[in-house]
C-alpha cells in the first residue's frame, strides 16, 4: 500500500479511517477513493466493529478530489460511490473535522452519521466555478441535512462557511475551541455510541437513514424490530435499568 494512502485501523469495536495526505489538505486521488471504498468493505464485514471514525491528518479535513485529475474522468461517479458506501456503512460513523473541508469532502462528512468540529473549521464547494456538475447523490444528501436554501448558498453561490455558521446550519452537531477538545469530543461520543444496544443502535442507524433517502424498506423495518424485541440484549436492558446498573450487550 503506498505510504501516503488512506490508512484503516481497528481498536476493539472501533474502526479509524485516516486521510494521509497533510501536504495538501488530504486531497484525494483516485486510488484513494477505491481503497476507501475497499476499507469501508472490510469493516462492514466485521460484525465486532460498531463505530467507524473519519480523520485527517495535519492541520485540514480534506481538500476533496485532485482537480488536476478531473478533466476526462468521472469524479462525481467516483465520489457518489464512495460518500454513498460511507452513508449505508454498518458502523455508525463519526467525522472529526478540522481545518479545511472542500469540495466533495463536504459530501463525506455529511454521508456519516455525526460531524464533530474544531473552530478552525471552513468549508467550500468550488463545482459552479469549475464547471463541475455536483452529482445526485451529493444534491441529496445537501438538501436533506441542510435544507434547499442553504444547499443553494454552497452548490450554486459558493459561499464559504465557517465554523460557527457550519455549526448553525446543522453541518456540524458540536463544535469544539480546540483540535485537542475535539479529538477528546469524539471520544467521549465514541464511548457513548459502544454503551448502547448494538441491535438497536445499528439498526436504527440504517432506518433512519433509508427514511432520509425517501427509501424506507418497511419489511426490514419490521424484521430488525421483532429481532430487538425477541433479543437478550433488550431484556439485558431492561434488567439494567431496573438494578441502576450498567448494562452488559452481546448483540444478541
Amino acid at each position: 500500500m503506498p505510504a501516503l494512502a488512506p490508512e484503516l485501523t481497528r481498536d476493539g469495536h472501533v474502526a479509524t479511517l485516516l486521510l494521509r495526505r497533510p501536504r495538501v489538505a488530504n486531497r484525494l486521488e483516485i486510488d484513494d477513493i477505491a481503497l476507501l471504498r475497499e476499507h469501508i468493505a472490510s469493516v462492514n464485514a466485521n460484525p465486532e466493529l460498531r463505530v467507524l471514525r473519519l480523520r485527517g491528518a495535519g492541520k485540514h479535513f480534506c481538500a476533496g478530489f485532485n482537480i488536476g485529475s478531473v478533466p476526462g474522468v468521472d469524479a462525481g461517479a467516483l465520489f457518489e460511490a464512495l460518500a454513498d458506501d460511507l452513508e449505508r456503512a454498518r458502523p455508525v460513523t463519526v467525522a472529526e473535522i478540522h481545518g479545511g473541508i472542500y469540495g466533495g469532502a463536504t459530501d463525506l462528512a455529511l454521508a456519516c452519521d455525526f460531524r464533530l468540529g474544531a473552530r478552525s473549521t471552513e468549508m467550500f464547494v468550488p463545482a459552479a466555478r469549475l464547471g463541475l456538475h455536483f452529482y445526485r447523490g451529493g444534491l441529496q444528501r445537501y438538501v436533506t441535512r441542510l435544507g434547499l436554501g442553504m444547499a443553494k448558498r454552497v452548490l450554486l453561490a459558493g459561499e464559504t462557511l465557517h465554523s460557527q455558521q457550519m455549526l448553525d446550519c446543522g453541518f456540524l452537531d458540536q463544535l469544539h475551541d480546540t483540535p485537542e477538545a475535539l479529538g477528546q469530543a469524539a471520544e467521549a461520543l465514541i464511548a457513548q455510541l459502544l454503551a448502547m444496544a448494538p441491535l438497536a443502535l445499528l439498526g436504527m442507524k440504517q432506518h433512519l437513514n433509508a427514511i432520509a433517502r425517501g427509501a424506507l424498506n418497511e419489511a426490514a423495518l419490521q424484521a430488525d424490530i421483532a429481532r430487538s424485541v425477541a433479543s437478550q440484549d433488550l431484556a439485558e436492558g431492561v434488567r439494567a435499568w431496573s438494578e441502576k446498573r450498567q448494562p452488559v450487550f452481546r448483540a444478541c
